[in-house]
This record gives structure tokens, sequence and C-alpha cells, in this order.
């Protein structure tokens, strides 16, 4: 009973909200299990640990990102207004969560490397593959850029460590205060570090 795919998807659609919400340490098996209206049983028939669902919840959300940032960083377009669309993305998550269950949830992979990475090798591993995922996929775009001279950097790939720090430095900051007013200074943030200027705004309405 409750050992089939659905049973699975409700305690990783389950497990992730409450991550979000509370973290990772202050949730226990039986607490999720009661979440997701399914036996204790299950759990362990789907996760052999706690670390093991987290680890799935990390991948769950990455797979969605990733599909994300591909869609927008790889779509039509100039390469900066490619890049001011992930920014907007970003915001309009984070605002959209806030009014959805009244905070700023956070980014789930920040989030989770403060609470974990100096506990779980594990997640402090695959967290470093996302982050690492998520500078490959804007330093492609900054590559871009820097051939048709729309920006000023030494190396692309350390401009982009430096603008996904800043993406995620913003969110924490909203998640802190509660309030996504600091993610509306991503973008010329971006472009003070990519050495751009204020004429490279996408127009209105891309």
């Amino acid at each position: 009973m409750g050992r089939n795919s659905d049973a699975r998807q409700k305690i990783l659609t389950v497990a992730q909200s409450l991550v979000e919400l509370r973290g990772y340490s202050a949730l226990g098996v039986a607490e999720i299990c009661k979440a997701a209206g399914v036996p204790k049983g299950s759990f362990y028939y789907f996760f052999e640990s706690k670390e093991a669902l987290a680890l799935a919840v990390i991948d769950e959300r990455w797979t969605a990102q990733l599909r994300d940032w591909t869609r927008i960083l790889n779509g039509e377009g100039e390469p900066l207004w490619r890049l001011q669309r992930l920014f907007e993305h970003t915001e309009e998550s984070q605002r959209a969560g806030q009014r959805s269950c009244g905070i700023v949830a956070g980014c789930l992979f920040g989030n989770l490397t403060l609470e974990m990475s100096a506990h779980t090798q594990a997640v402090r591993d695959r967290l470093q593959q996302i982050f690492e995922a998520q500078v490959d996929l804007v330093a492609a775009v900054i590559a871009e850029a820097l051939d048709r001279g729309d920006v000023a950097v030494a190396d692309a790939h350390q401009a982009a460590r430096s603008i996904v720090a800043q993406l995620e430095g913003q969110v924490l900051f909203a998640k802190l205060y509660n309030d996504t007013a600091p993610l509306g200074a991503l973008w010329a943030n971006c472009l003070a570090l990519l050495g751009a200027h204020a004429g490279q705004d996408a127009p209105a309405g891309t």
C-alpha cells in the first residue's frame, strides 16, 4: 500500500515544500509521511535514508531549473537580453512564492548549502555540481557577449561565477528580509560586473 510511483512523488513534493519553508534538519520522516499521506514503510521502500530523500529533492528541483535556465539562456535574442530574462525569471519566481505562502523561500540549493554542506559530503558534492553547471550555462552566454564586444571581462567563466554568486546573494537577502526588493538591483549590478552599460537593457516586452 502506497508503494508506487505516486507515493514516491507525493513524498518528494511534500518534502520539497517543507524543506523550502522550514529547512532540512527540522524535519522528520514521520512528519513527511504524514503530510504526504503515505505509510512510513513506503518512505524506506523508495529512500534508504533521509539524506537520500534530500538528494532526490535536489535532483528534482535541478531538473526543473535546468530546463528553465536552458530555455531562457539558449533562447532567441542577443546574449545580454537572455541573461536579463534569467534575472527577471528568478525575481518573478521568488515573488510568486511569496504570494503563495507569505514568505520569500529563497533558493533551495543556497539554503541547503548553508544548512547541510558542512555535514553531508554527498549533498555538498551534488550542490557543487549544480552550481558549476549554472556557471557553465551563464559563461556560455557571457562568451557570446564578449565575442560581440558587448561586455569587457578578462575571463567569461570567472565572470559567470561572479554573476551566479551575485544572484544567490541577492536571493539570500530577499529571504532574510522577506522582501523581494533587493532582486531589483540584479540587472544593474550584472551590467557593472560585466563592464557593460545600461544601454544593453532588453527592449520592453522581450
